[in-house]
C-alpha cells in the first residue's frame, strides 16, 4: 500500500513539475511576437492548476517516503517522526525548500492569472519551474556518490530533468494549439502553427542531445555495465523506458521530417487536415508515452540502482 502511494505520489509531481516547466518555457521559442491574449490566458490557468497539482502532489509524496522510512502510516501522527524525517534526512531538507518553491510558484501564477496587465513574456515563473523540476535531482539516486562524481552525477540529472520538462512539458501547449487549429476553415487560426512547429522542433533538437547525454552518464552512475542492465530488476525496467523513449523519438522523428512538411505543402488543398489530423495524433501519442515514462521513472526511483545489487 505504501510502495504504490509512493509510486503514484511521484508519478503526479514528477508529471506536474515536468508539464509547469515545459509550458513557462513554450512562449520563449515558440512566438516571434507576443503571445495571442487567448492561448496565454489558456496558459496562465494550466501553469496555476500544475503548480497546484505540484505543491499537493509534493505533501503526499512526502507523507508516503516518510511512512516508508519509519514504517507505517500510523507512526506519522508522532510529531518527533516527522521532525526527524524532516531535520536528518537530505531527503528531508530538500523536500522543504522544494515546497516553500511550489508555494512561492502557486502564488505568482494565482497573480499572473487575475492580473489586469497587458499580456507580456513572464520571466519569473520559467525560472521558479526549472529551480523547482532540476531541485529533484535531490531526492534522487544522484545522493549516492561523493566528491566530484557526485557533482557530476547532479548536474547530469538536472540537465536530464529540465531536457525532459522542456520536451514533454511543451507536447501540452503544443497538442492544445493543434486541437483548436482548422486547417479548412483560415478564421479561427489565431496563431502562426508553422513558425510554432519549427520552434518547437529547435527546441526539441537540444533537449534529445541533452537527454541522450546526460541518460548516459546517468546510466554509468546508476547501472555500470550491460550485464547490469540486463539482469538486474532495476536494469530491465530501465530497458522499458528506452524503449518508450525510442518510440517518442520515432514519432518526434515523423513529425518533423514527413508530417510538418505535408501539412504545409498541402495547406491550401482539403488533405491538408488530414495530414494536420495526424500530427495532432503524433503529438498526443509522444505526451501518453512521456507519462509512461514519468511512471517507469517514479517506479526505479523507489528501487535500488542496479549498480548497487
Amino acid at each position: 500500500m505504501i510502495d504504490v502511494g509512493l509510486i503514484l505520489a511521484r508519478f503526479l509531481h514528477y508529471t506536474a513539475t515536468a508539464t509547469l516547466a515545459g509550458v513557462s518555457f513554450f512562449p520563449f521559442y515558440a512566438y516571434a511576437d507576443s503571445e495571442p491574449e487567448t492561448l496565454n490566458f489558456w496558459r496562465r490557468k494550466l501553469l496555476l492548476w500544475t503548480a497546484v497539482v505540484a505543491l499537493f502532489s509534493g505533501l503526499f509524496w512526502f507523507v508516503f517516503s516518510a511512512a516508508t522510512m519509519s514504517g507505517s502510516l500510523a507512526d506519522l501522527a508522532n510529531p518527533e517522526v516527522v521532525w526527524a524525517v524532516l531535520r536528518d534526512t537530505t531527503f528531508g531538507v530538500v523536500w522543504t525548500a522544494r515546497m516553500f518553491l511550489a508555494v512561492a510558484i502557486v502564488g505568482v501564477t494565482a497573480m499572473c492569472l487575475f492580473s489586469t496587465a497587458t499580456v507580456s513574456r513572464d520571466s519569473i515563473t520559467p525560472l521558479l519551474a526549472a529551480a523547482l523540476l532540476g531541485s529533484l535531482a535531490g531526492t534522487g539516486h544522484s545522493q549516492i556518490e561523493e566528491g566530484w562524481a557526485s557533482v557530476i552525477h547532479v548536474a547530469s540529472d538536472v540537465a536530464h530533468l529540465l531536457a525532459a520538462g522542456a520536451w514533454l512539458g511543451g507536447l501540452v501547449p503544443l497538442g492544445f494549439i493543434l486541437l483548436r487549429y482548422d486547417m479548412v476553415n483560415r478564421e479561427v487560426r489565431p496563431i502562426d502553427v508553422d513558425r510554432i512547429l519549427l520552434g518547437f522542433s529547435g527546441m526539441g533538437y537540444v533537449a534529445v542531445a541533452t537527454l541522450i547525454g546526460s541518460g548516459l552518464i546517468n546510466g554509468w552512475f546508476l547501472v555500470g555495465s550491460v550485464a547490469n542492465l540486463l539482469r538486474t530488476p532495476y536494469g530491465q525496467i530501465l530497458i522499458g523506458k528506452l524503449v518508450l523513449f525510442a518510440a517518442m523519438l520515432a514519432l518526434a522523428i515523423a513529425n518533423r521530417l514527413w508530417l510538418v512538411p505535408l501539412m504545409s505543402r498541402t495547406r491550401t488543398d482539403t488533405s491538408g487536415g488530414v495530414w494536420a489530423s495526424r500530427l495532432r495524433n503524433h503529438v498526443l501519442g509522444e505526451q501518453f508515452l512521456g507519462w509512461m515514462v514519468l511512471l517507469i521513472v517514479s517506479i526505479l526511483g523507489t528501487m535500488r540502482p542496479a549498480i548497487v545489487q
